[in-house]
């Protein structure tokens, strides 16, 4: 190794393009274009590290010597300085170090656990509506619980539940900034969670056709109109609409229906394809599908499309009608609660709910599928004025 203190001013100026030492560590890259680039090479915990201390000659030799020096001490006390200077640059760094850059930032990290991959919006939506309008511009180290109390005191109240989203996304935004070194407090969450109470809004569940009234509005549904169709395929199966809306040829197989990740609530990694037992009355229907049926789709929309997100929604309502169709969802999970001897887990299953944490999931795989078949069978027996061999009376 070259001893230290090896260059000069007139040296300098010689050096041939590429990599010369210094001594004890401090090194000048001189590249072929006449630029060149200071940097320290050292050793810790093991590892070989090298840091840029500053182009020259913008960074004479006299500041080289002693950057390094000040690096060889920060080392020498078993400390990181490629860690600190990071965690210096981005506190100096106002645009680096703001809110919305770090939640995009978060977001990006995050989006391959989501569903679609955050394609739909859904996670960062919270995000966007309450905290970015409040927080977007402030120096994510300058945030307090007080801030957060202001960003999201209107949600808490009118929308308890998306504003709850918002603070857990918060959550996620501010560990993230940790690891890229901001110094920030992670406690200042559930501090603003006290300073924002308990929501006295009361929330408001999806509206819900009563069971005793589902076959009625079953039997008063066409059997040619996409929409009312897809209800009827929605009503007997219990899944929900995204699936339907998307539901094609290549999904069935006999009597089963695959419905594909994609459409099965939950987090990429977490979800599975969910099979779906349909009963004669489906099949029926099914084939009433196929005569509409475009590119695949047995609910269409007018350009050969999935049939639009809004179309049973919207069917509904110009019937009239205050409940929805998610809350078919709730109409049959109350059936099977009162009028069929159903296990929870099974008509929990019927509606695509399984182990309820990641480590039953791991040992319990099974989905139930011939236990929901006849309790399914007799559902959809009920829906069209049938008897229901499995209910109670």
């Amino acid at each position: 190794m070259a001893k230290s203190n090896f260059f000069t001013v007139a040296k300098l100026k010689s050096l041939p393009p590429g990599k010369h030492c210094d001594g004890q560590g401090l090194w000048l890259f001189k590249r072929k274009d006449g630029g060149a680039q200071w940097t320290f090479r050292f050793s810790l915990f093991g590892r070989q590290r090298e840091m840029g201390l500053g182009s020259y000659p913008l960074l004479s030799l006299a500041e080289a010597r002693k950057a390094a020096h000040d690096v060889r001490r920060i080392v020498a006390n078993g400390d990181d300085p490629i860690k600190i200077k990071r965690r210096q640059r981005n506190h100096a760094s106002a645009q680096e170090g703001r809110f919305h850059v770090l939640a995009y930032a978060a977001f990006e990290a995050h989006r391959s656990t989501l569903k679609h991959e955050g394609s739909d919006g859904m996670w960062f939506s919270p995000i966007k509506n309450h905290l970015l309008p409040h927080l977007g511009m402030m120096p994510v180290v300058k945030i307090d619980q007080h801030d957060i109390k202001q960003a999201l005191s209107r949600g808490w109240e009118t929308s308890p539940v998306t504003a709850k989203k918002a603070l857990s996304r918060l959550k996620v935004i501010l560990s993230y900034a940790i690891a890229e070194g901001f110094d920030v407090n992670l406690g200042i969450i559930d501090q603003a969670r006290i300073l924002l109470g308990a929501p006295r809004h009361t929330v408001t569940h999806i509206a819900a056709l009563d069971w005793a009234e589902a076959s009625a509005f079953y039997q008063s549904l066409g059997e040619l109109a996409p929409a009312e169709l897809a209800l009827r395929m929605l009503m007997l199966t219990g899944v929900r609409s995204d699936a339907v809306n998307n539901m094609r040829l290549e999904q069935i197989t006999k009597d089963i229906w695959t419905v594909p990740v994609e459409h099965v609530k939950g987090r990429k990694g977490f979800t599975k394809p969910f099979r779906v037992p349909l009963s004669n009355e489906v099949l029926r229907v099914i084939d009433l599908a196929r005569a509409i049926e475009q590119n695949g789709h047995l609910f269409p929309n007018s350009r050969g499309g999935p049939l639009n997100k809004m179309s049973m929604r919207n069917y509904m309502v110009e019937r009239g009608l205050e409940a929805r169709p998610h809350g078919f969802r709730s109409t049959l999970r109350t059936w099977l609660s009162e009028r069929t001897e159903c296990a929870r887990e099974v008509a929990e299953a019927c509606l695509g709910h399984f182990a309820v944490n990641d480590v039953e999931d791991a040992y319990n795989r099974a989905d139930y599928l011939e236990r929901r078949k006849p309790y399914l069978a007799d559902w959809a027996s009920y829906l069209i004025g049938g008897g229901c061999k499995n209910a109670t009376d």
